[in-house]
């Protein structure tokens, strides 16, 4: 996991450069005509025509007409804060356009991860600590909701439109046979050598209610409508599984308790590993790397004190602010640790001024007292954005609530060490601003591959198969991979819950969760599920999979080998292939 840190700062540099440069561009490149505008979110033109959409784009040849098309036409204005049509077919020779388009996808990639990781968790681990949750319950209920925020958030923004919902469909499950496929059969190939082998019984239990969880969603899918409370049934599943995990797992500790030696150790985790690609490590993911009780429980024997901890962390802190291992004393140091500092600031910044961080590690009662000042107001914008009037009276109570919260910070807190007391309202806010950014990020990459769609020729459910899924299931891919490499069996029990743990949640609380807002829009009435019969064939290859898993595992004794993963590999590229096939020849 040594590599991890360098990478990350090299691609948190790069990505911060990508962001300057794509502004720059964005500003300063002629426009084709007086008074266009590239931004959206506009009072009178926000909207989607769900009814003509931007179907006959492609009618027109050239550049011009399309321009003209995209501008006169309501139904090319994708809901994002920016209008990317307009952009590529006004602003942008081909070449230029997509390289923009791209490398701002990959930002925006970045952005909805580095959030959850980052800020998400973060305020999450602290919630559980004021909560006092007890592991199982903080495992079961923040950590997967902190690894599945990307899905999460990206799928409820694409069931806001009809038009894009089947977007947030096939991205919970083009992750979900992703993960459970490409990453099982990946860590299968690289730990085969090592003879590793998993525990049965948590095997077996995850991939049987992976396949209730699909059961009941093909139910609902072949039924095509939903009520409200089929929906929050269906969401609910996953406490099912919780419990039946939580239960399981404390019996384990039961026996080990009474002193069975045969009795297996705790063995999996009850949820996926905590993704440390993207920059940020939790306490969680620190705790399962050096086998510590989840979320930092222990005994109170064992635990110890805050002041310990920070003591122990403060060397690791100091080797982390070095800049490229040059000697702190020299001049070049200085000037390349300020370099990389003012380069790290454009995706920083914004984020930093506007979520309250109350850790030790993070603490700055400046940002403190900003922050709590500029949430209210960045809540109003949010707000007022999604409204169809202008509304000065959102913007008067977050501009007094925000100045009110930034007194009250200021006067209570000190300038060395952060709050002790009072921080649930801290914790609280900081989950909230978190969401609030993970909700911008996400509503804006689904913006841009519904434009990419139209630019392309592409069905929106191809992009959110396959560009929305892996980009969202990187973090699963590394994380996951590296934990089961070099973290011996141990590690790779670990990997392989995952695996399964996280595509559960998504499929059962990624959809259960926008499926109950639709629902609720419509109540009484049921909600419309778009027909798509390439869902069949998602599911079908996605069961598939998970049918290999749990013949061919048990067969090889619970050894992860070439056997699995090349037959998860092979069903994965088998149906991968066959959907691009069927995207690029219609039938």
């Amino acid at each position: 996991m040594a590599e991890f840190p360098a990478i990350s700062k090299l691609l948190n540099l790069f990505l911060n450069i990508s962001f300057v440069f794509l502004i720059f561009l964005c500003f300063t490149h002629p426009f084709n005509s007086s008074g266009s505008s590239f931004l959206g979110r506009s009072k009178t033109g926000r909207k989607r025509d769900s009814g003509a959409g931007c179907g006959q784009l492609h009618d027109y040849s050239d550049r011009e007409a399309k321009c003209w098309y995209v501008k006169s036409h309501e139904g090319c204005q994708n809901g994002g804060y920016i209008d990317y049509l307009h952009l590529f077919y006004c602003n942008f020779d081909p070449v230029l356009g997509y390289s923009a388009l791209i490398l701002w996808l990959v930002v925006l990639f970045y952005l909805l991860g580095n959030t959850a990781a980052n800020y998400f968790c973060s305020s999450l681990e602290g919630l559980s600590r004021i909560l006092k949750l007890s592991p199982n319950v903080a495992g079961i209920t923040l950590l997967s909701l902190g690894n599945g925020a990307p899905d999460l958030f990206s799928s409820i923004v694409s069931f806001m439109s009809d038009e894009t919902s089947e977007v947030g469909l096939n991205s919970i499950l083009g992750g979900a046979f992703f993960v459970s496929s490409v990453v099982v059969g990946i860590i299968s190939v690289f730990v085969c050598h090592s003879r590793v082998t998993v525990e049965m019984s948590s095997f077996i239990r995850d991939i049987v209610f992976f396949l209730i969880a699909l059961a009941c969603l093909l139910v609902i899918i072949v039924m095509g409508k939903i009520n409200l409370w089929g929906a929050i049934s269906y969401f609910c599943v996953y406490f099912v599984y919780a419990l039946f995990v939580s239960t399981s797992h404390l019996c384990c500790r039961k026996e080990e308790i009474f002193g069975d030696s045969n009795a297996v150790a705790s063995g999996s985790p009850i949820l996926p590993v905590s993704k440390n690609f993207l920059g940020y490590q939790t306490e969680l993911g620190r705790a399962a790397e050096e086998e510590e009780p989840l979320l930092g429980f222990a005994s109170d024997d064992d635990k110890p004190t805050l002041q310990e901890e920070e003591e122990a962390l403060l060397p690791e802190r100091k080797r982390r602010r070095r800049c490229l291992d040059l000697e702190p004393s020299t001049s070049s140091h200085m000037f390349v640790c300020r370099l990389l500092f003012f380069l790290e600031l454009p995706l920083y910044l914004p984020r930093r001024l506007t979520i309250p961080i109350i850790t030790a590690e993070k603490w700055s009662k400046p940002f403190a007292v900003i922050s709590v000042t500029i949430a209210p107001v960045l809540l109003a914008i949010v707000w007022d954005s999604h409204s169809s009037e202008l509304s000065w009276l959102v913007y008067l109570i977050g501009g007094l609530a925000g100045a009110i919260s930034g007194v009250v910070a200021f006067f209570t807190t000190e300038t060395s060490n952060p709050p002790t007391k009072w921080q649930f309202p801290w914790l609280a806010g900081g989950f909230l601003m978190s969401i609030t950014w993970t909700y911008i990020t996400a509503e804006e990459l689904i913006s841009l591959l519904v434009s990419l769609g139209s630019i392309l020729g592409i069905r929106y459910s191809i992009l959110g198969l396959t560009v929305l899924a892996w980009g969202n299931s990187i973090g699963d891919l590394v994380s996951n991979v590296s934990m089961a490499v070099n973290g011996g069996e141990e590690g790779a029990q670990v990997a392989i819950s995952g695996c399964y743990a996280g595509p559960i949640f998504n499929t059962l609380v990624g959809l259960g969760l926008p499926l109950a807002f639709k629902a609720w829009s419509e109540y009484p009435a049921y909600y419309l599920i778009p027909k798509d019969t390439s869902d069949y064939e998602t599911m079908g290859f996605l069961m598939g999979g998970l049918l290999w898993a749990i013949v061919i595992v048990p067969k090889r004794n619970m050894k992860l080998d070439r056997y699995l993963g090349g037959g998860l590999l092979a069903i994965y590229l088998c149906f991968l292939s066959l959907r691009i096939a069927r995207a690029l020849v219609p039938v």
